[in-house]
């Protein structure tokens, strides 16, 4: 998943001449925390409401780049997600800036990666549950469990392992579109899987 296809486009932006109060409408209109400086499409720093409060009551005074971030980290079209959320996380920012040659053509925020994370984890589909369960060995794996998925009627959204593990086992998701996610656990356990949890989302979790 590339930041090019999670980014927002076309992001409301700010120019360098203008004046703090013109940034601060802008950011309220559109409920942003943040916004990008731009001279001929060209980013050349960007403003965020923590920069505007250093100027409360001189907002019609100060200029953009009197109280701008200059040279400000970015990110490209081509990057990972992942690589945008992690120098997210590692600066303590919200959002990044998305550039080609100097040219900005979107940005990337932390609702944007929480929205593809959702989407990878299938998590943004209504209605759909998460089955917990440990994987060990091949009679319990991947394979046996959407054999038994299948046989009750249910139909698989995603699938995938977590980084912790319990003794040398992994534990391991599978998200389900459709089907009775109980009846489904049930007959997990019935087939010798340690299954942990079932959780349906706007629901409640059940062990």
């Amino acid at each position: 998943m590339i930041v090019g296809n999670r980014m927002t486009k076309h992001p409301a932006t700010v120019g360098p001449e203008d004046h703090l109060d013109q940034a601060k409408a802008k950011m309220e209109a559109g409920r942003f925390r943040r916004l990008p400086v731009v001279s001929d499409g060209t980013l050349v720093g960007i403003i965020t409401e923590r920069d505007l409060r250093e100027h409360i009551g001189h907002f019609n005074q100060v200029k953009v780049n009197g109280a701008m971030i200059e040279k400000p980290i970015t990110i490209t079209p081509g990057a990972t997600v992942e690589e945008a959320a992690q120098i997210l996380l590692k600066r303590q920012i919200g959002g990044l800036p998305v550039v080609e040659k100097d040219m900005l053509i979107g940005i990337i925020t932390t609702n944007d990666i929480m929205k593809a994370f959702l989407d990878v984890m299938g998590a943004s589909a209504p209605g759909s549950t998460r089955v917990d369960f440990i994987l060990e060995g091949e009679e319990h794996g991947l394979t046996e469990a959407s054999r038994i998925v299948n046989r009750e009627g249910g139909e698989i959204l995603g699938v995938g392992t977590y980084l912790e593990k319990i003794g040398d086992n992994p534990v391991c998701y599978l998200r389900l579109l459709s089907g009775n996610a109980e009846k489904i656990a049930k007959s997990l356990r019935s087939g010798g899987f340690d299954v942990l949890g079932v959780h349906k989302i706007g629901g409640e979790s059940k062990v």
